[in-house]
């Protein structure tokens, strides 16, 4: 009797005849696979031992050892180093930012923790100017006070970024789009002017996600994500990554990382690589929905300004077509009439659209920055910068787009 059952593994598919493996075909190689497969199959093999589609969660601290010294699999001895569910997700960020290590963190904060932990007293650091609250908050507050020097700049003026570099410089962290202002930085501009000085340079991509932009092909040293934003995607999780190309600055962050202890647990990791696979999807319909509400609000009579990088008038627009293939989800604008009280009763107003900090999830949510998420930048630093008291950030959700746009203008009303 002939009984044939196919098995994928590894990079070969086999198929059992008679009850012998036989190799049929080798699979498609990672490097031909196309983004929207890389999501479901980036750096993924089935459980050797179960078949398992999805890894399973291996919820626990310590692994057995045949002999002192000697762990029964020599990748996995403790999970704060090692754990084979973290390292399926570590695989998918590095195949979905084209890197070739990927790290995974308890948050964004504690990624950018990580990068950081490689700089020491006298060193300075150039970072954009409209940063994440938190961004600055850990730069200003924490690591300023240990030594390090920071300059904060608009990276778009180039002359000006490269007047600050010196013998001390060593690292240029920028946010593009950025967190609130939607601002966009020239990563491949930025680049060759920091592979000229022989300079780290960090690009936190959580605004535009793998999907719509790819920070190592444009020449960046460090991709870091908020994972708990685009890549987890559904508001369940807190998670952090860093993905590099150079596989030595890898294994220094691993180390760091393994040192300080601030890894993602086994359940969470399940949570993102869950979240990743349908990425492209929720991607698709984030700048769909995000599109539709910008024009809406950039009609509106009470609407003075809206940030976003798909609009013409935006004085990034040329930009991001050329190094983003999406324009994404996030929006923000200001009213007309400059008040703060207008924001607020807006933001109490909207129903559909849920007035919490955090973005990137399914649904719509709704930020007051500068009393919110960016409370932590003095308020002088923050109108400095554009961050005004009537900015209000959308992350514009995928339910439809009728019920979105209804929202707002019954808020608006």
């Amino acid at each position: 009797m002939l009984i044939i059952t196919k098995v994928l593994h590894s990079k070969l598919a086999y198929t059992k005849l008679n009850g012998k493996f036989v190799a049929l075909f080798t699979k498609l190689k990672e490097n031909d696979m196309k983004f929207n497969t890389k999501v479901i199959h980036g750096g993924q093999h089935h459980d050797p031992s179960t078949g398992a589609v999805m890894p399973p969660v291996y919820q626990t601290s310590t692994f057995v050892q045949t002999s002192p010294g000697k762990p029964l699999n020599e990748n996995y001895e403790y999970s704060r180093a090692a754990n084979p569910t973290r390292s399926a997700l570590e695989n998918a960020f590095a195949s979905i930012e084209n890197g070739t290590r990927g790290l995974a963190f308890s948050s964004g904060l504690a990624a950018t923790d990580c990068v950081l932990r490689s700089f020491k007293a006298g060193d300075e650091i150039i970072a954009m100017d409209d940063l994440y609250g938190g961004t600055y908050r850990m730069f200003t507050r924490i690591y300023g006070n240990s030594g390090i020097k920071f300059h904060f700049v608009d990276m778009n003026d180039l002359e000006k970024f490269q007047s600050l570099i010196n013998e001390n410089t060593k690292l240029v962290w920028v946010e593009t789009p950025t967190n609130p202002l939607m601002k966009l930085a020239d990563i491949e501009a930025i680049a060759k002017i920091t592979k000229k000085h022989n300079l780290l340079f960090a690009v936190d991509n959580t605004f535009a996600t793998p999907y719509l932009q790819k920070p190592l092909d444009l020449g960046a040293d460090i991709v870091m994500h908020s994972a708990t934003k685009y890549l987890g995607g559904h508001s369940d999780v807190i998670a952090g990554a860093l993905i590099v190309k150079d596989e030595k600055l890898g294994e220094q962050l691993h180390f760091q990382q393994f040192a300080t202890g601030a890894t993602l647990g086994p359940m969470d990791s399940f949570l993102v690589l869950r979240g990743i696979k349908t990425l492209h999807l929720r991607m698709q319909r984030h700048c769909e929905n995000g599109e539709k509400v910008a024009a809406f609000l950039e009609n509106h009579p009470k609407i003075k300004a809206v940030y976003y990088p798909g609009l013409k008038s935006h004085p990034f627009h040329e930009l991001a077509k050329k190094q983003m293939k999406g324009f994404g989800g996030m929006v923000s604008f200001t009213f007309t009439s400059g008040k703060k009280e207008d924001a607020v009763s807006f933001l109490e107003k909207l129903e559909v659209f849920t007035l919490a900090e955090s973005l990137g999830g399914v649904e719509s949510l709704a930020n007051h920055p500068a009393l919110m998420t960016h409370a932590s930048i003095p308020e002088d630093k923050r109108k400095e910068i554009g961050i005004s008291d009537d900015l209000v950030r959308l992350s514009v959700g995928v339910e439809d787009i009728d019920d979105l746009l209804a929202d707002l203008e019954k808020a608006l009303s």
